[in-house]
């Protein structure tokens, strides 16, 4: 079966390039130099890269494991600590051990990341990598039992934020294919510990029931501060600046986030830049300029994947019988369907958008997260109709837009995303919308398979107005290259693939 405009041929390339790709991508103990290296600091040649041990773990025995694994060379490259009780007293960032192998996104991305690895999962399930997938999923649940939270990423100063919950959803993918229970059991308190970081403050707001995202660091990100610099050599945080110093800001009030007589960014919005970056969606206009107003928000994509981590919970104590637990689970999720209508969905212009807690109003920034709640179940049949009356403002010729508005940021028109392309994708076929979920989705795979033709890569996204993977000119703010790779892009590709060859 083949999509259409696309050939046979053309097809087993992409797949072909992205089989050989994952072991590319993969880190593991034997490459723990190669895992440490770090592109987004500044960092001496001759300085060892240092890699932080979780104060639970048996640290001797984790030595003598990396002995045996690494050569002595290695070993020289590398420096092993403990990670201090107090991780932002941090002064020399590194890399945070996991025991086994895990697949990274690529280019400067080289640790692994919270919600790119549920599209990764994906990916490798479909390309029968199961040790792996298994492996991908395990290093997570690590990540809470020794780390908090599924991280950012499994860098020291990432440890203060989160990104989107998608860990139980990758429990129940992996199950489906190992059917290995005494696993699934081991998982629920760790699923739960991770489902409770999100749903009790900071992070609940309250007054809706309703979660934020809320990193728990302060001041500038350091990452940012070193790797995100134009040609000028002006950091992502001097161009904001002079954004606030020559545009007039109607989203919000600037004063909260700039003091202008300083000429300084104030630590709300640095505080609200970190949290834009656990939001997965760094850097958008979404919630204002920079989205430094995000603190203030219940988002839709938040919302809508912890009402799809009650139902994951629903489902596991169904399998083991627990049916008090599966009627408190089955209460919660239906608690937060019905905020999330009664908050989040905006009747008058038929979409899902983000609700602000102060004003009371939720905001007209039409984004892809709006898919959601068709992708998870939590639309009704009107409300999806309604959403399909407007997918106009979205399609593109290489699938969805980002977002309705050209802003210079990544996560904005006129760019596509892989991920926000399935979700909108699966969504519309969950609803009977097949015809649109389609030509959505063969848009978007002819888009990327031509690229591939032309650059022999998969990248991290893809210009979805000019079809093209050539974008670094177009984007002003943060990160400018076009990442290589790229794990989250290999896992939908396979994904939708396998479901267009079904069809077939």
């Amino acid at each position: 079966m083949t999509t259409p405009s696309l050939t046979t041929a053309q097809i087993d390339a992409v797949q072909s390039h992205i089989k050989k790709t994952w072991k590319t991508l993969t880190r593991s103990h034997e490459h723990l130099v190669q895992s440490a290296k770090d592109s987004k600091l500044d960092h001496s040649s001759e300085t060892p890269w240092i890699i932080y041990i979780s104060p639970l773990e048996d640290c001797p025995n984790v030595q003598t494991v990396l002995e045996r694994s690494l050569s002595r060379q290695d070993m020289q490259r590398i420096q092993i600590r403990t990670l201090p009780p107090e991780p932002e007293a941090i002064q020399e960032h590194g890399l945070l051990y996991l025991p086994g192998p895990y697949v990274v996104p690529g280019g400067r991305f080289n640790e692994m990341y919270g919600w790119d690895s549920y599209f990764i999962l994906l990916g490798l399930l479909h390309d029968g990598e199961l040790e792996l997938a298994q492996s991908q999923v395990d290093q997570l649940l690590y990540q809470v039992q020794h780390y908090g939270t599924i991280l950012n990423s499994n860098r020291t100063y990432m440890l203060s934020r989160s990104q989107p919950p998608v860990l139980s959803m990758m429990v129940m993918a992996l199950f489906q294919h190992t059917q290995d229970e005494q696993w699934l059991r081991s998982t629920v308190p760790l699923l739960e510990q991770f489902y409770y970081y999100w749903v009790v403050p900071p992070h609940l707001n309250p007054g809706t029931g309703l979660s934020r995202f809320y990193a728990f660091g302060e001041g500038p990100a350091p990452e940012v501060l070193f790797s995100e610099r134009d040609e000028q050599g002006r950091s992502h945080y001097d161009r904001v600046k002079e954004y606030y110093q020559t545009f007039e800001i109607e989203d919000y009030d600037v004063n909260l986030y700039y003091d202008r007589e300083k000429d300084e960014l104030t630590s709300l919005f640095y505080k609200g830049d970190r949290t834009m970056r656990e939001s997965g969606f760094d850097i958008t206009n979404r919630f204002g300029p920079f989205s430094a107003d995000i603190l203030h928000y219940a988002p839709v994509c938040l919302n809508s994947l912890l009402y799809q981590m009650e139902q994951d919970l629903v489902q596991i104590n169904e399998i083991f019988g627990n049916e008090d637990l599966v009627q408190q689970w089955r209460e919660r999720a239906e608690i937060r369907r019905q905020r999330i209508h009664q908050f989040l969905w905006d009747e008058e212009h038929g979409l899902y958008l983000d609700y602000h807690f102060q004003s009371g109003e939720r905001r007209r920034y039409e984004f892809a997260t709006t898919f959601y709640p068709l992708w998870l179940g939590i639309a009704s049949p009107s409300q999806a109709q309604r959403l399909v009356e407007n997918l106009s403002l979205f399609e593109a010729p290489g699938g969805i837009f980002t977002s309705t508005r050209v802003t210079g940021n990544q996560w904005d028109a006129p760019f596509g995303w892989a991920p926000l392309t399935l979700i909108a994708v699966q969504g519309l076929h969950r609803y009977g919308y097949h015809t649109e979920g389609d030509r959505i989705a063969n848009k978007f795979l002819a888009m990327v398979v031509k690229e591939f033709g032309r650059h022999n890569t998969l990248v991290e996204k893809y210009d979805v107005q000019r079809c093209s993977a050539n974008v670094s000119s177009e984007i002003c703010f943060g990160y400018s290259s076009n990442e290589v790779g790229f794990g989250w892009t290999n896992g939908v590709i396979l994904e939708l693939l396998a479901a267009s060859q079904k069809k077939g």
